[in-house]
């Protein structure tokens, strides 16, 4: 599967100067729990009042950070608090909760890891290929090791134990995280054929790249309840990671959001 050269991968993001958020924390307006920004998801408005996911946390506005997983957000949005909570967060004004917002929140979490990941590509950050990342991951060269949903177990089993030599961690377990996302969804993502596996490069000394794909990931696996750990790995969900509308597209606070 090539894609055509005019053809975006992502949705074509350039990385802004922003203030540095290191360190900053927000409030889950379900659970009151306080934690990094980063961590969390940002809720924001549209101009026609439809709460949506701003992935980025670029909308312009109030916002409101939430923390949960998707079958807690699911209950909070079927029992009312999540409307109540929303309310509270901003101020009273407007707003019209779709009923597939947790299925739009996951496709949000799952475009903005897939903008990550081909930022990364483009950076020469990202390795592909199981021979090519089998012998990098050997050589200590590999920071994070990902496979697809779909990938197969002694395919995974192969890679794992090469990154756990190559990290001096042979005994630990020490296994690549299994993502949400099948290899459609990852060859979507970087333009490339058939890709089920991938390694993040890095080394203890520059863990940067790697950082920033791992905060990616980690708020869409914590999201999806999924993390992983399963050696069939079966959500019985769809991986690719888009949100139906209904008219048939998909939606969330980035079309909103000007360049």
């Amino acid at each position: 599967m090539r894609t055509p050269p005019n053809e975006r991968l992502t949705s074509d993001i350039v990385e802004p100067a922003l203030p540095d958020t290191a360190g900053s924390e927000r409030r889950c307006i379900l659970t009151g729990a306080i934690s990094e920004r980063d961590t969390l998801l940002r809720l924001a408005i549209s101009p026609d009042g439809l709460v949506l996911p701003d992935a980025g946390a670029k909308a312009p506005g109030r916002g409101a950070w939430i923390g949960v997983d998707r079958s807690a957000l699911e209950t909070a949005l079927g029992d009312g608090h999540l409307r109540k909570a929303l309310m509270r967060a901003f101020k009273g004004a407007p707003l019209t909760l779709p009923d597939d917002l947790p299925a739009r929140i996951e496709a949000a979490l799952a475009r903005h890891l897939c903008d990550r990941l081909g930022l990364e590509l483009r950076s020469g950050n990202i390795v592909m290929g199981s021979a090519r990342i089998e012998e990098q991951a050997r050589s200590g060269r590999i920071a994070v090791l990902l496979h697809a949903s779909d990938s197969s177990a002694d395919g995974r089993r192969k890679l794992d134990q090469a990154w756990r030599v190559g990290t001096d961690a042979e005994g630990s377990g020490l296994r690549g995280q299994v993502l949400p996302l099948d290899r459609t969804a990852l060859s979507v993502a970087l333009g490339r054929d058939n890709v089920v596996h991938l390694g993040v490069a890095g080394h203890p000394g520059d863990m940067r790249a790697a950082n920033r794909v791992l905060q990616a990931v980690s708020r869409l696996v914590h999201f999806t309840g999924d993390d992983g750990t399963s050696e069939t790995n079966e959500t019985g969900r769809d991986t690719s990671g888009r949100a139906d509308r209904p008219d048939g597209g998909s939606a969330d606070i980035d079309e909103y959001v000007k360049d």
